[in-house]
Parts: structure tokens; C-alpha cells; sequence
């Protein structure tokens, strides 16, 4: 348990609209907590997911509304407590991109139609995907430290690992043959690829334990990050932008591979207030959505070491509008409410 925060004071966001946000209306994915037990009410494990959720989420409005459901089939997770949750995803003109802790999923915009299910021995804690230049598919499978390069039918073209690059994948460590989508857990992940992004046609993948990014096809090509351990890479320009867990945002040139800025959001909130776990982003014009989910518990404390004392009060999980230009808040909104515990990633849904 997070005992620095056991005498913190629960404050749910107070939901307020985006006035005059270039985008219309957001998907905001995640998960449905399975329960919450008196004594774990604010902290559930990565586990206690029972469905994969996405709202839809109004900027204007502040309104928030479920708008897709899913869970595993039973045959594709563990037997007992699985995971299921939307992960991150990537959207493309009008295809939705998602991933499940075990499938990746093609939705077609806007009537959210699911075109492709794909769902392969090897996909354990799947984290991200995203469409390549020739109609395949990157995924970051973090609980084998691999990404994989497969078609919409399933068939793999490559796999990369990120953990040790230029190693094989299968070995020691993970032996092909073994169904890992049954598997609850292969923790602790050496590398925790989250994301997968290109710079031009090159592939990319973060690693949230090295906190940086590394070149699939050149690993001395890499992106040093560093600060706390980093999700998301997402590409805008020539600039690519990452989470951090603590509420920062660091941008990347893609050409110098530099980090030239970087974004504390808690600089934009009282000094006591823990916003939750920073995952989740969409560029809006001069204008940042950022997604947080409650704190959990974790086995693994120093992934959480930065939370301090100091912190007296903290956020249910919600979606955070900020002006980069003139560095303040503007919208903060909830979507526990609409039944989203966990956020993962945010779309434009225009």
C-alpha cells in the first residue's frame, strides 16, 4: 500500500469544460475497476480490470459518456482475475487503433465497427500499437520486452527485442511455443517497451525502465529522456512528445534526438496536489490533453518513489486540458463517473 498517502485527502477533479478547444469531442480509453474493497478503494492493482472501456469525452461541456465496452474472450487470458482493459492505441485518419492486454483491435470511425481482431500466443501485457507505411502493424508487447511486426491476419514479419537489442526474443527467458496470454504476469519486465512510434519510416519503442527510446533498427540510435519512468511517444512535426509517471511532459526533436523542453504540468496545480499516474496524450493545437489515473498499489515501490509526504490531497482519475502557451489548467475532467478507472490513451474523435 502507498502508505505516504494513507492520510491524503481523496479530491475528485472538479469537471470543467475546454471553452473554444480546437477538438470537439475525445475518446478517452482505459479500464473498469473489478472492485473496490474498503481497503483498497483508491489503490487497485493493475489486475483489478474487469472491461475494457472508451467515453466519449465533450471539451465544451465537460460531459463524459460510455460509448464501448469489451472483455476478452475467455480463452485468450487467465483463468483467474485477467486484465481487461483497453491499452494505448494510435488513431490514423478513420481507423482506431487499441490493444487489449492480450489482442490488438481495428475499429472503423465513427461507427466504432470492429474490422480486425487479432490475438497471438506471444501477447502478454500488450501496451500499444500503431500502423506502419506498408499496412502492417507495430506492437509493444511489454510483458515479453519484445516488439513484434505482424499483418491484419496475424502473421508475424519481425520481432525485435528491446531489453538486450540484436539478441533473439526466444530463449532462456521466453520459450516459443508457450501460450503467454494465459499467463497473469511476467513481471518484472526488464525493459517495459509502452510505445511504439516512427520517425520517418524508422520504428521506434520506449523503454520505461531505461526511460528512453531506442531505434528498432538502429539501437545506437537512442533518445535519452531520463526523469521518471516515461509513457507514451508521440510524434507531432519533428518533435516527438513523452509522459512521464510524475505529471511531465518532455519533447524530443526527432532530428538532433534531444530533448529541448520539458513540460512540468504540477507546476501548473497547487504544490500539494498529486494529480495520479501521468499516462495518456493528445496535442490540441497550443493546447495538451493529459490523462491521469488514481494511484495504485505496486509490488515494485521504486515505481513509485517519487510520491512524496508532502502530498495531501490527490485526483480520481481523470483528463486535464492545459494551454501551453500561457502555462495554466484549464479543464480538469472526471471519468470515474462514466466508469473509466484507468486511463490509457485520448483520441480525437472529430
Amino acid at each position: 500500500m502507498l502508505d505516504t498517502l494513507d492520510q491524503a485527502r481523496l479530491s475528485g477533479p472538479q469537471t470543467s469544460p475546454a471553452p473554444t478547444s480546437a477538438v470537439s469531442s475525445l475518446y478517452v480509453v482505459g479500464g473498469r475497476q473489478r472492485s473496490l474493497r474498503p481497503i483498497r478503494a483508491h489503490f487497485g492493482d493493475w489486475y483489478e480490470y474487469e472491461a475494457a472501456v472508451m467515453l466519449r469525452v465533450d471539451p465544451r461541456t465537460g460531459s463524459a459518456e460510455q460509448v464501448l465496452e469489451y472483455v476478452t474472450p475467455a480463452d485468450q487470458c487467465p483463468a483467474e482475475d485477467p486484465a481487461i482493459l483497453y491499452k494505448s492505441g494510435t488513431r490514423v485518419d478513420d481507423r482506431l487503433y487499441l490493444t487489449t492486454q492480450t489482442e490488438v483491435m481495428v475499429h472503423r470511425l465513427p461507427d466504432l465497427a470492429l474490422e480486425h481482431r487479432i490475438s497471438l500466443p506471444s501477447f502478454n501485457d500488450v501496451h500499444h500499437v500503431r500502423p506502419t507505411g506498408s499496412g502492417t502493424l507495430l506492437v509493444a508487447i511489454t510483458g515479453l520486452d519484445m516488439v513484434t511486426e505482424v499483418t491484419l491476419g496475424g502473421e508475424v514479419v519481425q520481432e525485435w527485442n528491446v531489453y538486450q537489442p540484436g539478441e533473439p526474443v526466444w530463449g532462456d527467458r521466453f520459450q516459443q511455443g508457450t501460450d503467454y496470454r494465459l499467463i497473469a504476469t511476467t513481471k518484472p519486465h526488464l525493459a517495459h517497451p509502452n510505445h511504439v512510434f516512427h520517425i520517418g519510416d524508422e520504428p521506434w519503442a520506449t523503454r520505461f525502465q531505461q526511460r528512453d527510446a531506442i531505434s528498432l533498427w538502429d539501437p545506437t540510435r537512442r533518445i535519452d529522456i531520463g526523469l521518471e519512468r516515461i509513457h507514451d511517444g508521440i510524434v507531432y512535426g519533428d518533435q516527438v512528445m513523452f509522459t512521464t509517471v510524475d505529471g511531465k511532459v518532455a519533447i524530443a526533436d526527432t532530428r538532433s534526438l534531444e530533448v529541448t523542453e520539458i513540460i512540468d504540468l504540477r507546476d501548473m496545480h497547487p504544490a500539494d496536489l498529486l494529480l495520479g499516474w501521468c499516462r495518456g496524450l493528445l496535442l490540441d493545437g497550443d493546447r495538451l490533453w493529459v490523462g491521469f489515473s488514481r494511484m495504485r498499489a505496486t509490488r515494485f515501490r521504486d515505481n513509485v518513489a517519487w510520491v512524496k509526504n508532502r502530498f495531501r490531497h490527490y485526483l480520481g482519475t481523470h483528463v486535464a486540458c492545459y494551454d501551453l502557451r500561457e502555462r495554466r489548467c484549464l479543464a480538469q475532467i472526471d471519468t470515474e463517473a462514466a466508469g473509466l478507472n484507468a486511463v490509457f490513451g485520448i483520441y480525437s474523435a472529430d
